[in-house]
């Protein structure tokens, strides 16, 4: 059965943390809402690459532009199913926007799928849901983790971890898992023949 998913994306979200998971929902049937506060659809939001070249942090490159396909205004949590939360620098200031740290709110307590890779860790801290949470991010962020009472997962950058709804990870080379584990929450099933 097909979903309706909300991704919410700022400017320098990470490219591939956004563009691989919109396009993976959307291989396998779902329909996938990208919004960003204060833009409409059509608009188009800057991406960067983020990369791990053996320095103390990531490095970042300019990404590609990312159109979004429905208006932030427009957002009624009761419409969607699931949420989608790339990292990046972009959690960095949708963290402080009232609206999004209110749809996090309203996802969790209704108790719907929640995906958030990388720095979307910092929104979902924010918002406050992570209490007596663990949950996965870029291990720059377990600081934010465990500030917002969670408990941080040191897993390995290939991985994730689902804590009920919550299906997070550290970084985009952890894409298979993390996906796997959100379309898993979702009750996505995909068979072969």
């Amino acid at each position: 059965m097909s979903k309706k998913l909300l991704m919410l994306v700022g400017d320098y979200a990470e490219d591939y943390e956004t563009m691989v998971p919109f396009q993976t929902l959307l291989t396998v049937g779902h329909t996938v809402h990208a919004v960003c506060p204060d833009k409409k659809a059509g608009d188009t939001v800057a991406t960067a690459i983020h990369d791990f070249e053996g320095a103390q942090t990531y490095s970042e490159k300019p990404g590609h532009r990312f159109a979004l396909n429905h208006d932030f205004d427009d957002v009624d949590v009761n419409d969607y199913d699931g949420l989608v939360i790339p990292g990046g620098r972009a959690p960095e200031y949708l963290r402080m926007n009232d609206r999004v740290l209110e749809i996090v709110r309203q996802f969790d307590s209704a108790r719907k799928p929640i995906a958030a890779v990388c720095h979307g860790a910092q929104i979902l801290a924010a918002a406050g849901v992570l209490k007596g949470r663990t949950c996965s991010a870029y291990p720059a962020c377990a600081a934010e983790v465990r500030l917002a009472g969670g408990t941080f997962a040191e897993i390995g950058i290939d991985q994730a971890h689902t804590d009920g709804n919550l299906v997070t990870a550290p970084a985009w080379p952890a894409h298979p898992a993390w996906m796997a584990q959100f379309l898993a929450v979702l009750g996505t099933r995909i068979t072969h023949e």
